[in-house]
């Protein structure tokens, strides 16, 4: 498996600690970009440094909302083609057909247990590490 450079955009203290734990405990070491809304995120993006290869995205954030990060995030032709899965609590099917439409690579809702959160992020990362990239 390869190592993934991650934007993590999630306002949630807990829900970073939460997934730096889960990933920590994996095979491979993946780079964990952090950032506490979607503001942030677009100034780490515009910055002339390495895009990450995949962003994982909360929906409910102070701010800009994952929505509207979304919108901004596809409207960049250098950004576009970065894979953003949205990662939340939310099951609103108005909020996931919005995101879909937007662009997105994939919508996961946490799960309360931890186990089945760990296995869930394992599965992504897994998948996304043998995906071919475009890298930035």
């Amino acid at each position: 498996m390869k190592k993934l450079n991650i934007m993590l955009v999630e306002d949630d203290m807990i829900e970073i600690m939460k997934f730096k734990r889960a990933t920590s405990s994996f095979e491979v070491q993946h780079n964990i970009m952090e950032a506490n809304n979607g503001e942030a995120a677009l100034e780490l993006l515009q910055q002339k440094g390495s895009l990450p290869d995949i962003i994982l995205l909360d929906l409910n954030m102070p701010k800009i909302n994952g929505i509207e990060f979304l919108k901004i995030l596809k409207a960049d032709e250098r950004l576009r083609y970065i894979p953003a899965m949205i990662l939340t609590t939310s099951s609103n099917q108005k909020d996931l057909l919005e995101c879909y439409k937007t662009g997105i690579a994939g919508y996961i809702l946490k799960p309360l247990k931890y186990e089945d959160y760990v296995s869930k992020i394992k599965a992504v990362l897994s998948y996304w590490s043998i995906n071919e990239l475009i890298s930035g």
